[in-house]
Parts: structure tokens; sequence; C-alpha cells
């Protein structure tokens, strides 16, 4: 299965990977992240407002990171709300699987 995923980078030079579909908490309003350092976390879809758009070179070594524990990356370029209306609407159905 691809996910959806769209790099930033922060003015250290440092990458993210942001997974706008996958929700890091019970509510949705964050969506799960990955960097070299610190790996899978939460993170703002809003984190574009203090990064900038990746450049092929610097996603390579995250991209390829990321492929190598298995994920198939879909990359794209902003996070849009169609991606915020997927990852809220899986939170809603985990709730609704538990309760």
């Amino acid at each position: 299965m691809k996910t959806k995923t769209i790099f930033r980078t922060f003015h250290t030079g440092d990458v993210i990977a942001l997974f706008p579909e996958v929700p890091s908490d019970g509510w949705g309003h964050n969506c799960m992240s990955y960097q070299h350092v610190g790996q899978h976390g939460g993170a703002s879809p809003e984190l574009s407002f203090c990064t900038r758009p990746s450049t092929p070179d610097e996603i390579a070594p995250l991209k390829a990171e990321l492929e190598r524990i298995g994920y198939t990356v879909e990359e794209r370029i902003k996070v849009t709300r169609k991606m915020d209306d997927v990852r809220r609407a899986s939170v809603s159905r985990e709730f609704q699987a538990i309760a």
C-alpha cells in the first residue's frame, strides 16, 4: 500500500516526512511523521508554514530509509483538505470500533 508522503525541510537542513492521512492522536488533529533522528512521531500538518519544500537531493536519504523499513512512498507536494478528511475519518472509525 502506498503512503502519501510530503517531505519538508527545516531551516537547519533537517528533513521531515509527513504522512498526512495517518493520524498520530485520538482526534486526528496531527499526522504521523518520520525523521532520521527520533523516527516516528506526531506532527502538525501546518508544519509547512515553518518549513520549505525539500529538494530531490534532500529527500533521497530519508526516502531510502523509509523504503528500507517497508514504506511505499507516494510523494505529494502539500497537505490537502481531502487528506485531512481521510485522517480524521480513520480516527472516527477506530473509535467506533472500540465503543
